[in-house]
């Protein structure tokens, strides 16, 4: 079952916290608010879908610096901006750096709604891709150092025969290899494989190829 999803409010303005509070929760949302970006800095990532409601101009740490601050710490959590004093360039800076929004007060209500239910759908996306990810990083693991090789061979546009050749081996053990590699990563077929391992080889530094 999906965890609730939740959502930030970080605002030095008590009023405003318990507005955006209120108007958030009605959508069935859990919603934490803080009153400075240090304050926020101290929550532990909670493990469900998340985003933040985050005021630029702040006592401390503005906004954009507490923006700054989580990519630092590869707490990727989806931005939407709310301020009364904003301006293109700044607009232009938070929404570079990956913000979801930028809401310029006063603003609809439903425009704050529909940026938060995107940027949840973003972070929940984003969940999935990395447990997907993980999983197979899992997988390829519990191959053995010659499945490994061999896959990675295979996926390279090796044939049996040139791997066989290439590991000095002969091809019937390739194929033994091949077959229990694509087992133990669930693959279906060869086309399955190669995507698998693109994944693994985009989202890691490790050289899976």
């Amino acid at each position: 079952m999906t965890a609730t999803p939740v959502v930030f409010v970080v605002d030095d303005d008590s009023s405003v916290r318990s507005s955006l509070k209120f108007l958030i929760s009605s959508m069935g949302l859990q919603v934490e608010s803080f009153d400075s970006a240090d304050v926020l800095l101290k929550r532990k990532p909670p493990d469900a879908p998340c985003c933040l409601v985050l005021d630029v101009r702040l006592r401390g740490l503005s906004g954009l610096d507490l923006q700054r601050e989580l990519a630092s710490r590869n707490r990727r959590m989806p931005i939407v901006f709310i301020t009364g004093y904003g301006d293109v360039p700044m607009s232009v800076r938070a929404m570079k750096a990956g913000a979801v929004e930028f809401l310029t007060k006063p603003f609809r209500d439903q425009d704050l709604l529909d940026a938060i239910r995107i940027a949840l759908e973003k972070d929940q996306t984003r969940r999935e891709q990395e447990k997907e990810v993980a999983d197979l990083k899992e997988r390829f693991v519990s191959l053995t150092p010659r499945e490994q090789k061999v896959i990675s061979m295979v996926v390279s546009g090796m044939l049996n025969k040139q791997i066989a050749d290439e590991l000095g081996t002969a091809e019937n053990t390739v194929k033994v290899h091949r077959s229990r590699g694509m087992e133990k990563m669930h693959a279906q077929s060869l086309a399955d494989l190669v995507k698998m391992m693109e994944k693994l080889k985009s989202s890691s530094e490790q050289p899976f190829l």
